[in-house]
């Protein structure tokens, strides 16, 4: 460490120094507007004897100028301009106030840039991603207005991941027209009586332009790329659609109803069913299941609440039948009347996107302005030899069984896996979760994973770790698994097969391809911030896009989509993803928002963690429930959370609180000082701030108050 301290505090040293310096022998003063005009024909002079010199010596000046940041670049350039007119002038101030500021950007990035970018990681994530995109074109945009400091740019840029031969070449462009702006004044000195003369009228209207230079080159170069993408396709005379939305899936019923809202004409196509995978083979029957589910596990529990005995009879093919039975209560909420009563076109059939402004859909061709395409994903099948050869289940498929599987494999162990292979192990399966890595649900801390693993073996699960799938074999009326583990072969018989590997885009057979929108490598539709494709007016959200496979995030995202494709070209608004919480809806649950551990660790971010146990929860005892944790991530030395991870009995209900306090800003100390009502499971959320209170506490001043106290006891009345 001092190694590597050492030369950045001699060159910090020598730099203070310098300028120091500067300040002392009152070198500023040669570089005022009134010196200059006294100094000027002297210098003229010595200049039309010693060109090369002055030159050099006039560069060499103005580059320590600029690097060390020092007062004095603006009559730099008007010098530059007086003494070498405009052509030369131009030359030597471009060149010098490139490179001068290039060392002051290497001087920042050596000395500050690995501490900043250590003690504001996370604060600064979005300005990275931002400059990494787009830095040359914000460096262009600051160069290009005067009255901002260049020194402040110089120094700013040097903390971030720009790179420096980016820097040079946008400084010296941007820069440009602003030195020549400098320098035409320049030559013309003699006519100028004061600092003020250079803000003519004249030289006003130019820097108004140069600010306003940034913005039109953008939408110039916008509408270059708009049309060189819409080049190949004609658009039609008159739109029947302000906006056609692919897919009536949560994503795609979020962005109708906001079109619909608005007041624009919108049309919502769906092939199957409304309402897409959330409502027919994802959330909702899956928590329809696992409801019926924890009940039977409450009467396997009956003895921890003190009865003798308790037993439940239960038919299969009724608990399915229930679970159906819930998907038709809450379809009227996504159906067509609904929609359609709201003002959307909803249209059954297969869409097909014949160019960026025609969606055909049957025998009709609609024309629109904008089209967002909200296809959502299927479950991953592998090619794993054997499987084509038997029928297996997916999340898709799995609810239209009617009898109990004896013996379930469930092969993949996320969120899907482990709902599903605890459920189905309570009604009694006996059911083998193979996973290829070492643990469970590797989305999470590793303390989370663990509690929900031992609960899943508790209840009779057989959890294989470390099992790679390798074929599907078949031996008379017999199926096994065959994997791999350790260099070893092991089979695992079965009668049913779960495939629960994740899910992958729906992007293919509806005219993404042959119209040519970018995918990502991993096959997910390639947008920007504001979820645009490479075609400007094509947007999409959901699970198509990738990001986040949840319902509630294709809904956040389609707020987003809607608002930019109706309303972009006023304002566009980048996705907010700074607050995406998530769950498992395992026993216990495991729910999320913002850092872990494990995420927080990779990103080199540097944190405070405090964690409440709920074995000390009132409600949580009470309900033999008193399981779990709650763990807050924090900025070391503050009270603002980074994340929080929460394991246990409801906790994806508990965490509502602090999604809204880290939406909101709101710390742990707002946390701690707000009424919780006793007992409820919602006061572990305070327990867990005051456990961080306790171990911020102020210690010497609670020295001070113990003092103070002790005083208070012998004073005598």
């Amino acid at each position: 460490m001092k190694n590597s301290l050492g030369p950045k505090i001699f060159l910090i040293s020598a730099m203070a120094a310098l300028v120091l310096l500067f300040f002392i022998l009152d070198l500023d003063r040669y570089f005022s507007f009134d010196y200059l005009k006294t100094a000027l024909d002297g210098v003229k002079g010595y200049y039309g004897q010693n060109k090369a010199l002055t030159m050099a010596a006039y560069m060499g000046i103005y580059i320590l100028v600029t690097a060390l940041s020092l007062p004095g670049a603006a009559v730099m350039s008007l010098a530059g301009g007086a003494l070498f007119g405009l052509f030369y002038g131009t030359l030597l101030v471009s060149f010098s106030s490139t490179l001068g500021a290039t060392l002051a950007f290497l001087f920042s990035r050596y000395v500050f840039r690995d501490l900043v970018q250590k003690k504001l990681g996370a604060k600064l994530e979005a300005v990275n991603r931002g400059i990494e995109t787009e830095g040359g074109f914000y460096l262009f945009t600051l160069r290009l207005v005067p009255a901002f400091p260049f020194f402040l740019i110089n120094l700013a840029m040097g903390l971030t991941p720009i790179k420096t031969r980016i820097f040079y070449l946008v400084s010296q462009a941007g820069m440009l027209p602003a030195t020549l702006v400098f320098v035409n004044a320049g030559t013309a000195l003699a006519q100028i009586d004061s600092p003020s003369g250079i803000l003519s009228p004249g030289l006003m209207i130019s820097f108004a332009l140069l600010g306003l230079f940034p913005f039109m080159a953008k939408g110039f170069a916008s509408f270059l790329r708009q049309r060189k993408v819409f080049s190949r396709f004609p658009r039609p005379g008159r739109y029947d659609y302000n906006l056609v939305v692919i897919g009536a899936g949560s994503a795609g019923l979020v962005a109708a109803y906001i079109a619909a809202a608005v007041k624009a004409k919108v049309a919502l196509i769906e092939t199957d069913k409304m309402g897409g995978d959330c409502l027919n083979t994802g959330c909702v029957p899956s928590k329809a299941l696992i409801a019926a589910t924890r009940l039977l596990s409450r009467f396997k529990r009956a003895e921890e609440f003190g009865f003798n005995r308790a037993s439940v009879e239960f038919d299969f093919a009724k608990l399915m039948d229930r679970v159906r039975a819930v998907i038709k209560k809450v379809e009227p909420h996504d159906s067509m009347e609904r929609y359609e009563a709201l003002g959307v076109d909803c249209i059954k059939g297969r869409a097909h996107i014949r160019s960026p402004f025609e969606v055909e859909v049957g025998n009709r061709v609609l024309t629109t302005r904008n089209i967002l395409v909200a296809t959502g994903a299927k479950p991953l099948v592998p090619d794993l030899p054997g499987l084509e050869t038997i029928s297996y289940l997916t999340s898709d498929t799995i609810w239209d069984i009617r009898t109990l599987p004896k013996r379930l494999v469930v092969l993949g162990a996320g969120p899907i896996g482990c709902e599903l292979s605890q459920c189905f192990s309570r009604l009694g399966s006996k059911v083998t979760l193979v996973q290829r890595g070492g643990s469970i649900m590797k989305k999470e801390d590793p303390d989370a994973a663990a509690m929900v693993l031992d609960r899943l073996q508790k209840e009779g699960v057989r959890v294989l770790l470390n099992h790679a799938a390798r074929e599907i074999r078949i031996s008379g009326e017999e199926k096994e698994l065959v994997c791999h583990q350790g260099g070893q072969e092991a089979g695992i018989p079965f009668d049913e097969i779960l495939i629960a590997l994740g899910r992958v885009p729906t992007v293919k057979g509806f005219g993404l391809e042959e119209l040519g929108v970018e995918l990502d490598k991993n096959a997910h539709i390639q947008t920007n911030a504001f979820l645009q494709t490479n075609f400007p007016n094509i947007f999409c959200s959901g699970d198509v896009h990738g990001r986040y496979q949840f319902t509630h995030t294709a809904a956040h995202e389609s707020w987003y989509a809607a608002v930019n494709a109706l309303f972009g070209r006023f304002k566009k608004f980048p996705v907010d993803y700074r607050t995406i919480p998530w769950a498992t809806y395992t026993e216990p649950e495991v729910a999320r928002v913002g850092l872990n551990e494990t995420d927080a660790a990779r990103a080199g971010i540097p944190y405070d963690m405090v964690k409440y146990n709920l074995d000390d929860l009132d409600r949580a005892i009470a309900d033999s429930e008193d399981h779990g944790f709650v763990k807050v991530l924090t900025v070391p030395g503050k009270d603002r959370i980074l994340g929080v991870t929460i394991v246990g009995h409801h906790a994806a209900d508990i965490m509502a609180e602090f999604v809204l306090a880290m939406k909101h800003g709101i710390g742990l100390n707002k946390i701690l000082g707000t009424i919780h009502i006793y007992p409820t499971m919602a006061e572990a959320n305070k327990y867990a701030a005051g456990a961080w209170k306790r171990t911020h506490a102020p210690k010497k001043l609670l020295a001070w108050v113990e003092t103070y106290h002790g005083l208070m006891r012998k004073e005598k009345r």
